[in-house]
């Protein structure tokens, strides 16, 4: 009894750090996910959905959603739209969160308001960086790759997205023309961005 008190102690303490826990974020400390079935079902912890619990009084970032997006899909990625508010650039707020996962992955079975890309391997990889959120870790792409990500899906999003994602990068300072240059070589829309960077105020006569 002693033990298993213990290890309710330490889930409690987990998901108050967090906001939100998983079975598998209890397996890591070698407890069992029962723990979380019975904290529900005695009220201390809200069900999201299926396999994935909140603490009511824990406090939430305004990224809430990418942290519950990284717990159901761990190797998802962070990308497009969502990447974008993330990094502060651009006026959009996207009411799903655009996540990439593999191209051969299987759809996450989920109630999340989750918009879905298909990324290669190497996509999921390059110009990705991890964020720790409410404890969480998230992986989101780079200013540098979320705009060559625009560039590539901009019949789908928006030409005008994509403008704006630049001219606001460029006035904060989020990038250099070269780094950008070298991110879109590896992603292979360097003649796409091309003409969108020769109208950045820095091109202007």
């Amino acid at each position: 009894m002693p033990a298993e008190l213990s290890g309710m102690d330490v889930v409690r303490g987990l998901a108050q750090r967090r906001g939100v826990v998983r079975p598998r974020d209890l397996g890591e400390h070698g407890l069992p996910a029962y723990y979380l079935h019975r904290l529900w079902q005695n009220g201390e912890l809200e069900l999201v959905e299926r396999g994935l619990y909140r603490w009511p009084d824990a406090p939430v970032s305004e990224h809430h959603s990418l942290v519950e997006a990284a717990c159901k899909v761990p190797n998802g990625v962070v990308c497009l739209l969502s990447a974008l508010s993330f990094h502060g650039l651009g006026t959009q707020c996207p009411e799903q969160v655009w996540l990439a996962i593999g191209r051969k992955a299987h759809a996450p079975k989920t109630d999340l308001p989750l918009r879905l890309v298909r990324f290669t391997d190497r996509g999921l990889t390059t110009g990705v960086r991890r964020h720790t959120i409410e404890g969480v870790p998230v992986r989101i792409t780079t200013v540098q790759r979320t705009l060559c990500d625009l560039a590539r899906f901009r019949e789908q999003i928006g030409f005008d997205v994509l403008e704006e994602a630049l001219l606001d990068g460029w006035e904060q300072d989020r990038f250099t023309l070269a780094g950008l240059a070298r991110c879109a070589r590896a992603c292979r829309v360097a003649s796409v961005l091309a003409p969108y960077l020769e109208r950045l105020p820095c091109h202007a006569t």
